[in-house]
């Protein structure tokens, strides 16, 4: 506190203790500091830290704790998509789809909570939702929301994403109401193609599926 003489009263202010208890106590709690410090790891997104995010995160209303679903292999037919095998390979379907809890650390809840802070303001126009996609994975390559007409649309990945990253995104998915939207994700440098696409040809790049 900065000319903290001037806030103590007269009848006190000749008294050495309770001057020198005041001076001490100035010394030790910094206002300032505890202010810039509340402001760099609580109330600034891009620099909050563990509770500090976790904070904001109630604020948006988005939990830490995501669910990433099992790899469970099961019985099906081979126009399924990937995950069902042939008989003598995979057992039938239990009922059940065992799923993880996973506690995201700092860096991947700041993008969740600033995923969800934007879904909250968000007026989903493809121009905003691509201004999103750039914003959350700048430098991991192309990415971009398509508008497929009929009420349906399309987020494309031309580049992997994690586990928890598909994950969160799925269960965000940001779109208009009544819309149907889907993700797709093609790593380019791993799908065969056309060399004009800028795709592996035959031999290196496996068929998109």
């Amino acid at each position: 506190m900065r000319n903290y003489e001037a806030t103590i009263l007269a009848q006190y202010a000749n008294s050495p203790i309770i001057t020198g208890l005041i001076g001490y106590t100035n010394q030790e709690m910094r206002p300032d500091i505890d202010l810039d410090n509340f402001y760099n790891y609580v109330w600034d997104v891009d620099n909050a830290q563990g509770f500090g995010l976790d904070i904001l995160g109630r604020i948006v209303n988005i939990s830490r704790n995501i669910n990433i679903p099992g790899t469970d292999i099961n019985f099906g037919f081979e126009e399924a998509l990937p995950g069902s095998y042939p008989f003598g390979q995979a057992p039938f379907y239990s009922g059940h789809q065992a799923t993880t809890v996973y506690t995201l650390d700092d860096q991947a809840y700041r993008l969740l909570v600033l995923t969800k802070a934007f879904i909250n303001i968000c007026n989903f126009t493809c121009r905003s939702l691509n201004a999103l996609l750039q914003i959350l994975f700048a430098g991991r390559g192309p990415c971009y929301c398509l508008d497929l007409g009929n009420m349906t649309m399309k987020y494309v990945f031309e580049f992997e994403l994690l586990v928890w990253e598909l994950s969160l995104f799925q269960s965000l998915l940001p779109h208009p109401a009544g819309v149907l939207a889907t993700i797709q994700v093609v790593p380019i440098e791993q799908t065969f193609g056309f060399q004009e696409g800028g795709f592996p040809p035959f031999g290196l790049g496996n068929f998109f599926f």
